[in-house]
């Protein structure tokens, strides 16, 4: 084909080509994790995760506060027998020697200063009785007061576990509906540490809403406890592929508060993880339940399963391939 030819071919193809290439379908390089498929399923147990973590906080603030009450009412009583000896001496001397012993006894004063001596001890004996009697009756009802305290948290605490098996029920119906029994998963005992996330003076989550930079560069956000937990993920030498914050109709992605991590090391994978990648989830998602407590863990789903706070692993059934049967990533959730 002659030059001037094959240039006005080029010429007038190119602009063609460019704009097939432009409509045409992207081919998606990874499997993308998307829950949308499930959004009734995740808002359930989200629901139920967030009820049962707040009725366990609430009894472990109770447990805390009774451990105090019951530390200050031993105080209290052990130092009401004593001062219960002292009062009764003091009423028994009294009663021996009558009202009028103190009125006599100053009569009996040869001086008027002896007279002022014998009325200031006497004014002495008895402001040390009143305070001796005040004590007493203050100790008293310190040690009622105390005693209802702790019935009152120990009712309380009842409450709490009954809420607890109340959510715990709830989440287990709605993994029965779609199939979720219960099933042997992962736990590794030799697990790391992580370090817990920042909690409120009395123990309980502070309300966090979606306010720093996801570093996983999806362009949104995360809130702190997550950001910690993937930090505590990373430090442990969870380093592969993770993409956190989407945009979605439901879940906890676009409220900055879940993350996916990848069984595969530089992107997401079209297939079930297989040897190393599926031991690297197994270890991932071992970790973080290990820390569940540290870190505020609502949920973890990995390979067809979810394990559930109070409730232990359960089979999740998803749809569609790897991405939403999470065998290719491993879902957290924090609170």
């Amino acid at each position: 084909m002659p030059p001037t030819v094959k240039r006005t071919l080029a010429a007038v193809l190119s602009p063609v080509a460019a704009i097939v290439l432009a409509l045409a379908p992207a081919t998606p390089a990874a499997a993308e994790p998307d829950e949308a498929h499930n959004q009734q399923l995740i808002q359930n147990l989200e629901a139920a995760a967030r009820g049962y973590l707040e009725a366990q906080d609430a009894l472990e603030k109770s447990q805390a506060r009774q451990v105090v009450l019951r530390r200050e009412l031993q105080q209290a009583t052990a130092q009401l027998a004593p001062l219960r000896k002292q009062v009764g001496a003091i009423a028994a001397a009294a009663y021996t020697t009558g009202r009028l012993s103190g009125f006599a006894a100053m009569l009996g004063a040869g001086t008027s200063e002896d007279f002022f001596t014998r009325a200031t001890m006497l004014e002495e004996i008895t402001l040390r009785q009143d305070q001796a009697l005040g004590r007493l009756l203050r100790l008293e009802e310190k040690a009622r007061t105390g005693k209802a305290a702790i019935d009152a948290e120990a009712a309380l605490q009842t409450a709490q576990v009954a809420e607890m098996k109340k959510r715990m029920k709830a989440a287990e119906q709605v993994l029965l509906k779609v199939g979720g029994k219960s099933i042997h998963g992962w736990l590794d005992p030799n697990s790391p540490a992580a370090i817990p996330a920042p909690r409120n003076a009395d123990g309980s989550w502070p309300k966090e809403n979606c306010s720093v930079k996801d570093p996983t560069k999806t362009g949104g956000c995360l809130t702190p406890r997550l950001l910690h937990a993937y930090e505590q993920a990373r430090a442990n030498d969870y380093t592969r592929y993770t993409k956190c914050w989407r945009t979605q109709s439901s879940g906890e992605h676009p409220k900055g508060r879940a993350c996916d991590f990848s069984s595969a090391r530089a992107t997401f994978s079209t297939s079930d993880a297989s040897g190393d990648d599926r031991r690297y989830g197994d270890r991932l998602a071992s970790f973080f339940i290990k820390n569940s407590r540290a870190l505020g863990v609502l949920y973890v789903i990995w390979y067809r399963k979810i394990w559930f706070p109070g409730l232990g692993w359960r089979s999740y059934s998803g749809c569609c391939g790897a991405a939403a049967e999470h065998t290719n990533h491993v879902h957290l959730s924090v609170y």
